[in-house]
């Protein structure tokens, strides 16, 4: 991280670009920004992220919500947040014939392919307009990392450090007017058909402040059922997605409840939500290391495994692929969570394994179509977790254990009384349900004989080897709560990924 200076920097205005990091608190750009006579706030919406495959309206909605909540915090300290709608770095062009900016301040990014171009344009544009743009990490994703050994270690280390300097006063450039924040139809947008959860960053600790003070007593048990999860977990991945507040101030605040001691059942819940946190950031360091994960499999002996794939010549079963999309498969756990999904923008992370698993073993689908639909629905979609568990629930790593879910037992293992099921599939035990559109046992024999006679292969282990010693867990550095490590060598997390 870029160390914070002290001394100020005279007659020189800094611009502070928010992208995913739509908070005041610990904001290391912002902190640096208060070193100089102006500073501006820049959020840009990019017409790149609105026609990406991955990109919704929810998305769009709960990001404006989160800005207008961020543009008050920011007037009240004198910083002036400007709303563009445009291409970077046009943007920045612009912005600079109105308002001369030498220094420009974000936060890294981990995102998709669109972004990582985007980035790289930003940063020739910089370099040939003499702007000196310093990026801060925000998680605990190492750019550029040479080797995984003491990953672990580098993540505590971050995660420990104080919090960024508070951003208390700026002064903005004279003639600098607040622009308004857009509205979806503004946008072009539709209007959502359900309402999300409130956004910014007053919602973001109201969240994490009620899991801590008793909320997440049952976290353990609460996370694996969609009848208890939605109360019973954090709920904080999508303010994490949209950086309403820092993984380090959910760290520490989560550390400094297990350590008051004043509930041994909440202690005991929350060091398996802490365990967790740090997941969030392995699985996002795939990405980082690996940018390809997003379109390719991660272990190229599975390529042309499954049609779809950009090998197999084989087409994808559309039949099958809008069946699951829609919630209409037949299987009613399976149904009902995809229908809850795509009401609600949110799932508890077992269900979402479950999903994936379906898609990938009983429709024999590639991960890439259904991921990208996924990634529509989710709320708190975050790209280097989202494509590393898409990768893993399919079996397409090389190194994870194959996980296939039986629709029918994490029924009867988290809604034996129908409760969920009859909720979201109303229409269960009707001529207007579907039959089932697999055979569960052929479908599921299929894929296993596929996929486990590949592994036993010399080249799939000598991949294996490869990937583990790129991207796998080390054992020194191991969360707590993790299960023992699988044959490949990748640990096996006890439910990794976002947070819920």
């Amino acid at each position: 991280m870029a160390p914070f200076r002290a001394v100020a920097v005279s007659g020189a205005t800094a611009l502070v670009w928010f992208k995913r990091d739509l908070r005041v608190r610990d904001h290391a750009p912002l902190a640096e920004a208060m070193r100089f006579d102006n500073a501006i706030g820049l959020v840009v919406i990019e017409p790149q992220w609105l026609s990406s495959p991955e990109c919704d309206p929810r998305h769009v909605s709960f990001l404006l919500d989160c800005v207008a909540g961020l543009q008050r915090d920011l007037a009240s300290r004198g910083l002036p947040l400007l709303v563009r709608t445009g291409t970077m770095p046009q943007v920045l062009q612009t912005l600079r014939q109105e308002f001369p900016f030498a220094h420009l301040f974000s936060h890294e990014e981990t995102g998709s392919a669109w972004s990582y171009t985007r980035d790289l344009a930003v940063a020739q544009w910089c370099r040939s307009h003499g702007v000196d743009w310093t990026e801060f990490p925000q998680t605990g994703v190492v750019r550029r990392l040479a080797s995984r050994a003491g990953w672990a270690a580098r993540w505590a280390q971050r995660m420990n450090a104080p919090e960024a300097p508070a951003a208390l006063a700026f002064r903005a450039p004279p003639g600098l007017a607040q622009t308004v924040v857009p509205t979806l139809f503004e946008l072009g947008l539709p209007a959502l058909s359900a309402p999300l959860p409130q956004g910014g960053e007053q919602a973001a600790w109201a969240t994490l402040n009620s899991f801590l003070d008793g909320r997440g007593r049952d976290y353990r048990r609460a996370l694996s059922s969609p009848l208890t999860a939605a109360e019973g977990c954090s709920r904080l991945s999508a303010h994490l997605a949209f950086g309403t507040i820092s993984m380090r101030c959910v760290h520490q605040a989560t550390e400094a409840r297990i350590a008051a001691g004043s509930d041994p059942r909440l202690a005991y819940a929350l060091r398996g939500f802490a365990s967790r946190l740090r997941w969030h950031c392995h699985f996002m360091q795939k990405l980082e290391d690996e940018p390809a994960i997003e379109w390719r499999n991660l272990a190229r002996s599975v390529d042309g495994l499954r049609p779809g794939d950009g090998v197999h010549a084989s087409p994808v079963n559309l039949a099958h692929l809008q069946a699951w999309c829609e919630g209409r498969t037949g299987y009613p756990m399976v149904d009902a969570c995809m229908r809850q999904l795509r009401t609600t923008g949110w799932l508890n992370f077992r269900m979402r394994a479950m999903l994936v698993s379906f898609a990938a073993y009983h429709l024999w689908l590639h991960w890439r179509e259904p991921g990208l639909f996924l990634a529509r629905q989710f709320l708190d979609f975050e790209p280097g977790i989202h494509w590393s568990q898409m990768q893993m629930q399919s079996g397409t790593t090389g190194i994870n254990t194959l996980r296939i879910y039986s629709p029918a037992k994490q029924a009867l293992d988290h809604d034996p009384l129908g409760l969920y099921i009859r909720q979201w599939v109303p229409e269960i035990g009707t001529a207007a349900y579907p039959a089932p559109i697999v055979d569960e046992r052929a479908a599921v024999a299929a894929a296993k004989a596929a996929l486990y006679g590949l592994r036993q292969t010399r080249a799939a282990h000598t991949e294996a080897d490869a990937i583990q010693r790129k991207h796998g867990s080390r054992k020194s550095g191991l969360p707590p709560g993790t299960r023992p490590r699988s044959r490949s060598g990748e640990a096996a997390p006890a439910g990794q990924g976002q947070l819920f």
